[in-house]
C-alpha cells in the first residue's frame, strides 16, 4: 500500500483510510448507516491491515461513542500498528458544555474518546466542524494543551471553509500553538 505524509506533518498514512461510522449496534441516529460490531468489525480491521491500510477514522458522535468503543475493541493489541483519528464538536449530552469547541468540552471529549478507544493517545484529533460561538484562540489553546499533555499527537479540522482554516493557521503561527495539519 502506498503511503503519504499528512499535510506538513511527519504523520505517514496509507493513501486509503477506513471510516468507522458504520461501527454501531444498529440503533439510534447512526443505526441506519450500519451495524458493524464484534467479530465483523475485527474481521474488517484485519482485512485493512493485511492490505496495508493503517489509518482508521471515527468520531465521538458516531453511534453516541459506540463507534469508538467498537474500533478500540477491534484493534486491541494492534493499536500500536495503526493511526487512529477521531473528532469532537457535536452534542454528546444534554448539558451546556456537551457540545462545541470550548476548552471545557474539548478536554472532556478527548478524555471520553481515550476511554472509549481504550488507548493512551489519539494520533489525529480533529474538530468536526467550525464553532462560530467560541473564539478560535480558545479552541487552538485547548488542542495545544492536549498535544503538550501527550493525549493527542496531531490536530486537524473537518468541515471548515477555506477562510476558517486560514484564520486558524494564522492564529496558530502567531501564538506559537499546534496547527491543523
Amino acid at each position: 500500500m502506498e503511503s503519504r505524509y499528512l499535510g506538513k506533518s511527519g504523520l505517514e498514512l496509507s493513501v486509503f483510510g477506513f471510516g468507522c461510522m458504520t461501527f454501531s449496534d444498529g440503533v439510534g441516529r447512526f443505526g441506519a448507516t450500519g451495524a458493524t460490531h464484534g467479530e465483523e468489525a475485527t474481521r474488517q480491521i484485519d482485512i485493512c491491515l493485511e492490505h496495508g491500510i493503517n489509518f482508521f477514522d471515527t468520531a465521538d458522535v458516531y453511534a453516541a461513542g459506540r463507534s469508538e468503543e467498537i474500533l478500540g475493541e477491534a484493534l486491541g493489541k494492534k493499536r500500536s500498528r495503526v493511526t487512529v483519528a477521531t473528532k469532537a464538536f457535536h452534542r454528546m449530552g444534554k448539558g451546556a458544555h456537551d457540545v462545541g469547541l470550548s476548552r471545557r468540552h474539548l478536554v472532556e471529549a478527548c478524555e471520553a474518546s481515550l476511554r472509549r478507544l481504550g488507548t493512551d493517545w489519539i494520533d489525529l484529533y480533529q474538530v468536526h466542524s467550525f464553532d462560530a460561538l467560541v473564539p478560535p484562540e480558545e479552541t487552538l489553546r485547548a488542542l495545544d494543551h492536549l498535544v503538550r499533555a501527550g493525549k493527542i499527537r496531531y490536530i486537524g479540522c473537518s468541515n471548515f471553509a477555506g477562510w476558517q482554516l486560514a484564520k486558524a493557521l494564522g492564529i496558530s503561527k502567531l501564538e506559537g500553538l499546534s496547527a491543523y495539519v
